[in-house]
């Protein structure tokens, strides 16, 4: 993988009212509004969004007044100050939604609680103006109807919603799954069917949406069961209960009873959690819809939340226990302004399009964007990763964890190759070494059986733990709207679909590829479909699936389930995501592949691809995380040979330290196979040891290490400084642009660096950061109004000692120079993190002040979907490059051949990046591209990527919990 770059709290049914513009009238002397008060409801809860619309004068600066009818109270907001005194409430405007022109208007809102009815404030003050006057658009309505069930895994369930609007008409109906956008309908009736679901609990929701762009949401939830039996059900499971309010969860029986069913509920824990009532009784009528139960937590002065089990008990069930936890209302930590950031970015990624209709994560919202994803509606195990980790602190943030686990199951079901993905991966087999080539046209590369290739020492351990040949992680890259129409095994239709692009040597880049199926069935491309564009066989290639691993977004996830599980801990809520932990520790068993060289060859001065010896055992680890490790086999289930391989290619910026440590020492993530600890635990060594080899002088940390020159095990230049017999490259793997030019390699890592000395103190992750702080906070400006300069492009000179692990050499003539600063946002939020937990670990006030400049200046950058810095796109000239021998650019095709795309685009030497592409030339951005390729200037986008959206959310929520006071 080549990756160069890279509200407030959101109930299960928000809706989200966006600022929009209304026609200015004639000026007015005075204040004049109108205010939109639009609902959604559930039992004892509701979210209330909010448009207030200036119909007078210039605002700058508005408090908004009303009074609740009723019991109502506002337990969390969004996009305003909400405070409330008895029946009255009050919201003031943030710093960035204060000045409403003429005409202008500002989407505001919040969670409330209520018991006995909700009706709806009769009257609204702006600046203590009653508004009102002028006729007022009403949202429209929406009900959400889920069968009564019960389920049993796999489960279809079908959705159906029926939707009005009293003073317009309904533009489309989006269906939900725990959040997540699954379907969107635009003709009545409105429905979708969601099919095999696993067992589990869910939310589903349908969103309205009116010709004014108004809405309303209905909400439903249901638990498909692996249980044939009875079971009493609670849903959910788990809830959180602000003090001074309450929540619902559901009692309800996975079959109906032929006796009513009496079921006792008691609490045990914090006693100013209830529950009421204490008894319900279900029976052949409510069995099914159930009987809903409230939990209140009374108002105390202390400043920590509790927590409680409600117990739910009847003769002949099982009982089911539900976890409560207290959010605490008087100042605990977290409660603070960037908590609330992060809630507010969590809610723009969740509801601004960066999820497809499956739930899987885009690269970007925008689709028009070239960098290791060719288009921006494929994704990444990266995008994936990130997903994970921002669940995680949402899970941290509101101690709900069902989208953590949801994340996971999403991330499992379409990144991860199932068993009929990898249908032969359990047979027995041995990889054939094809050599590496510095450049595309030295491809395809023959294979050569009679070079010697090591054992695997992993596939007979993994099975017999797992009782399958299947192999546990993320394949790198995802088409998830089948854009290229490759389909899933090549069927041409199935989305998402596996795909792979990056085949074919260091200096092959984004602009040079041959997007290609993952699982070649020849049905696509040449008539050996795209295999022999890298791969020269003596006979013809038979059709078989293939996938590439990029270690480092398998170890986020473990590294982002090793926080949800500490955090969760913290809450009393470990059960809430042991289960996905579990899938974690797992994967970590099977990232150990990354290890090892890539023929699994004894590592150190290796040199000849005929006489570097074979490993066996573990002699072919580096313990290193590589840039990949990969494994394939034959489609046809019947024949006997599938492979797998590792890579001898290894980048700092892979490592993660952290998620080594937590494979070694938390005993929920340790993996099960007998030899995994042992070497998670050499890793964790080795990592740590090869940062501190190469850090410069200055504090950047170089390249890497390879145990094969140039991929052919080829001989290195004489004085070339090893680690363990390693041969140390300044940039290794890609050399377009080169691999540890990027500023956003060193944040990504040395994050870990930071998180590993905060959570454990260790010495070695100390000293590194004592160095590399210096030197990045004196390549780094912040500002006033979002301004901000950071490191972007580095380089190199000279190289570091020879490791010697007894007496490390101190690194005197190893440089970095800063060559260009930049403004990337996603960069910027990982910076931040890693200044701020070394800050929280070490009390350093330059890293905490830097972090702290950072997300501000962040925060100053926003837009209505997440953070972004205009970025000017040069590289774009190279759309329509073809092949140039002489400076080895544009895209190559083997003399002769030719092949086609599922579109029709032939493919063939001589064509260029876009006319194997030519989507793009339909794309709503590409006259911006067509103009500077006709010789205007270069274009410049906004780009909305997740993974950088997910990190600024995230630098939010760890500043708001790691300095709770500011």
């Amino acid at each position: 993988m080549k990756l160069r770059r890279a509200l407030a709290l959101l109930s299960a049914g928000t809706l989200v009212a966006a600022a929009v513009a209304v026609p200015a009238g004639p000026a007015q002397a005075a204040i004049a509004c109108d205010v939109v008060y639009a609902t959604n409801e559930w039992p004892g809860g509701f979210t209330a969004n909010l448009t207030i619309r200036n119909l007078g004068d210039p605002i700058n600066g508005w408090t908004l007044g009303f009074t609740f009818p009723g019991s109502q109270r506002v337990t969390q907001g969004w996009s305003a100050n909400w405070t409330q005194t008895g029946n009255q409430v009050t919201a003031t405007n943030m710093p960035w939604n204060g000045s409403l022109p003429t005409g202008g208007s500002t989407g505001i809102g919040f969670n409330g609680s209520w018991s006995g009815s909700n009706p709806r404030p009769t009257a609204f003050t702006v600046n203590g103006t009653t508004c009102g006057g002028a006729p007022v658009q009403q949202p429209p309505t929406v009900d959400l109807t889920v069968p009564a069930g019960p389920f049993e895994a796999p489960a279809d369930v079908a959705l159906s919603a029926t939707a009005s609007d009293p003073d317009g008409t309904i533009a489309k109906v989006e269906f939900y799954r725990n959040g997540l956008l699954i379907n969107t309908d635009t003709t009545a009736p409105y429905a979708y069917t969601m099919e095999d679901l696993p067992a589990g609990s869910y939310t589903v929701q349908a969103r309205a949406y009116d010709n004014a762009n108004l809405t309303a949401t209905d909400e439903a939830g249901f638990t498909v069961s692996q249980a044939t039996g009875p079971v009493l059900r609670a849903t959910p499971t788990s809830v959180s209960v602000a003090e001074g309010s309450t929540s619902t969860t559901r009692l309800t029986l996975s079959a109906a009873p032929s006796a009513p069913v009496t079921v006792a509920l008691a609490r045990t824990g914090d006693t100013d959690i209830s529950v009421s009532p204490t008894s319900v009784t279900l029976n052949s009528t409510n069995w099914s819809t159930g009987v809903p139960v409230t939990i209140a937590a009374a108002e105390d002065a202390d400043t920590v939340g509790g927590s409680a089990t409600i117990t739910a008990s009847a003769s002949g069930y099982a009982p089911v226990a539900v976890a409560v936890t207290e959010i605490d209302n008087d100042g605990g930590t977290g409660n603070n302004e960037y908590v609330a950031r992060f809630l507010d970015q969590y809610g723009k990624i969740k509801n601004s399009g960066y999820f497809s209709q499956e739930g899987v994560p885009y690269h970007s919202i925008e689709t028009l964007i070239v960098e290791a994803p060719d288009h921006g509606h494929e994704t990444t195990s990266e995008a994936f990763s990130f997903w994970i980790w921002l669940e995680a602190q949402y899970g941290r943030a509101t101690q709900n964890w069902a989208p953590f686990n949801n994340s996971w199951t999403v991330m499992e079901r379409y990144i991860i190759p199932s068993h009929n993905d990898q249908v032969t991966a359990g047979v027995n087999g041995t990889p054939q070494y094809a050599a590496e080539f510095n450049l595309p046209s030295g491809y395809p590369s023959q294979l050569q059986p009679n070079v010697p290739v090591g054992q695997d020492p992993l596939r007979s351990e993994l099975q017999s733990t797992y009782g399958t040949g299947d192999i546990y992680g993320m394949h790198w890259l995802l088409d998830v709207d089948n854009t290229y129409g490759f389909g899933r095994c090549g069927d041409g239709t199935t989305r998402p679909a596996y795909i792979n692009t990056f085949q074919r040597g260091p200096q092959e880049s984004v602009w040079e590829t041959v997007p290609q199926p993952s699982c070649d069935t020849f049905n696509f491309g040449g008539p050996s479909g795209f295999l022999d564009i890298s791969i020269k066989e003596s006979s013809a290639p038979a059709k078989q699936w293939k996938y590439t691993n990029a270690p480092d977004a398998d170890a986020r996830a473990i590294e982002a389930a090793y926080w949800a599980l500490t955090w969760a801990t913290a809450q009393g809520r470990a059960a809430d995501v042991s289960a996905t932990v579990a899938k974690a520790a797992k994967m970590g068993d099977y990232l150990r592949y990354a290890m090892f060289d890539k023929y699994f060859k004894r590592i150190g001065n290796c040199v000849g691809a005929s006489t570097c010896p074979a490993g066996s055992g573990k002699d072919s680890a580096h313990y290193l995380m590589s840039w990949y490790y990969a494994w394939g086999g034959a489609t046809d289930p019947n024949a006997g040979w599938s492979w797998r391989i590792g890579s001898s290619h290894n980048h700092f910026g892979y490592q993660n330290p952290m998620a080594a440590w937590a494979l070694t020492n938390v005993n929920e993530l340790k993996p099960r196979s007998p030899s995994a600890v042992a070497d998670w635990q050499k890793s964790f060594d080795r990592q740590l040891e090869f940062y501190q080899w190469l850090q410069s002088a200055e504090g950047g940390i170089a390249g890497g290490a390879t145990n094969s020159w140039d991929g052919s095990y080829a001989q290195p230049p004489a004085g070339t400084p090893t680690f363990y017999g390693m041969f140390y490259d300044v940039d290794p793997v890609y050399h377009d642009p080169p691999s540890n030019q990027w500023f956003g390699m060193q944040v990504w890592s040395m994050h870990r660096i930071a998180e590993l000395y905060y959570a454990t103190g260790n010495a070695k992750a100390k000293a590194l950061l004592d160095k590399w702080v210096p030197w990045a906070l004196a390549n780094t400006t912040v500002g006033t109004g979002g301004a901000f300069e950071i490191p972007s492009d580095m380089t190199w000179s000279g190289a570091p000692a020879t490791w010697n692990p007894s007496s490390p050499a101190a690194n005197s003539n190893l440089h970095v120079t800063v060559t260009k600063k930049g403004r990337d946002v996603g960069v910027a939020a990982a910076y931040a993190r890693t200044l701020m937990y070394y800050a929280a670990r070490s009390g350093s006030a330059p890293a905490k002040t830097g972090a702290k400049g950072l997300i501000d200046a962040l925060y100053a950058n926003r837009d209505a979907r997440g953070v972004v810095t205009p970025e000017t796109r040069e590289d774009y000239q190279r759309f329509d490059d073809v092949y140039n021998s002489s400076t080895g650019q544009g895209l190559y095709l083997p003399p002769g051949w030719n092949g086609d795309m599922p579109n029709g685009d032939i493919i063939a030497p001589g064509k260029s990046f876009v006319d194997i592409r030519s989507f793009y030339k339909r794309d709503p951005d590409w006259p911006k591209v067509q103009s500077y390729l006709d010789g205007g200037s270069a274009p410049t986008f906004t780009y909305h990527r997740f993974w950088a959206q997910a990190d600024v959310a995230m630098a939010y929520a760890d500043y708001g919990h790691l300095f709770p006071n500011g």
